[in-house]
């Protein structure tokens, strides 16, 4: 699953894109796991998201609570679902 953001931490806008690993980092942080986000999730899951994607692209974010103090604001953009196997859906499955 990949999810595109928007992030406007500290007045600066900014996007970013998740990754496995990000997922996988929020799924240990918040005992969660991916499925859960097709029920909803809470804005702390996609701040952490967003941070930790900021975080893997090189970018200055500090510690997740002193990082998320300046947020502003995240939203999604747009997502997709990702396909591990690369095995193409069938409709007997």
């Amino acid at each position: 699953m990949k999810l595109q953001l928007k992030v406007t931490h500290d007045s600066v806008v900014q996007q970013c894109e998740t990754s496995l690993i990000v997922i996988v980092q929020w799924e240990r942080k918040y005992k969660k796991r991916a499925g859960d986000l097709a029920q909803g999730f809470a804005i702390e899951d996609l701040a952490f998201m967003a941070w930790a994607s900021l975080k893997r692209a090189g970018k200055p974010v500090g510690e997740f609570e002193t990082w998320l103090d300046k947020l502003d604001e995240v939203e999604v953009l747009g997502g997709e679902e990702s396909n591990p196997t690369g095995a193409a859906a069938t409709a007997d499955n």
